[in-house]
């Protein structure tokens, strides 16, 4: 259930959309442009939209790159989230984590579910917190996409939803740093 308290000013998220495929590009990959799309209706802005194949080195540097960027709040992946053995978006995304969202999994399987079933479970979709930087890693399919973005990103990266959200807690991620911890 959303709640948007419409007193509350908007504030764009600046979010970096990374499609993870061996075989799209920039003209194949409706992922990763249906998120920026998405992101951008909502209000938001798009940091970057790139797309790295399936390799754990070029993917965390890529992430760690952004994570590093003052203008980039949030990275999207989308694809290898799987269990085939190219599939490594998790294993290198997990190890940048200082923080999981084990939530984000969950609710994105409730979601999931409702449309397909218990092939659920054959999504490693998962979230965390690096260096103030939100990550979050989603199927490659539109659908799944849909799913992730409509029904808990649009709404977890919007301030003005109510009783909480990511956004508002953004300024406190760094806080075991500023504490030495």
């Amino acid at each position: 259930m959303s709640r948007i308290d419409e007193s509350i000013a908007f504030i764009p998220v600046r979010i970096a959309v990374l499609t993870v495929s061996d075989t799209r590009t920039p003209k194949t990959d409706k992922s990763g442009g249906l998120l920026a799309d998405m992101l951008l209706e909502a209000g938001h802005e798009l940091a970057e939209h790139a797309i790295e194949k399936d390799d754990i080195g070029a993917l965390q540097a890529k992430v760690k790159g952004w994570i590093e960027d003052s203008n980039v709040d949030v990275v999207i992946t989308t694809g290898g989230t799987g269990f085939t053995g190219r599939d490594v978006t998790p294993e290198a995304m997990k190890p940048l984590f200082e923080k999981e969202i084990d939530g984000f999994s969950t609710v994105f399987h409730m979601l999931s579910f409702d449309k397909v079933g218990t092939s659920t479970v054959q999504s490693r979709a998962c979230g965390g917190v690096a260096n103030g930087t939100y990550i979050f890693c989603v199927p490659g399919s539109p659908g799944a996409c849909k799913d992730a973005w409509n029904g808990i990103l649009k709404y977890q990266l919007d301030i003005r939803h109510q009783p909480c959200n990511f956004v508002e807690i953004m300024p406190r991620l760094l806080e075991h740093l500023e504490s030495g911890g």
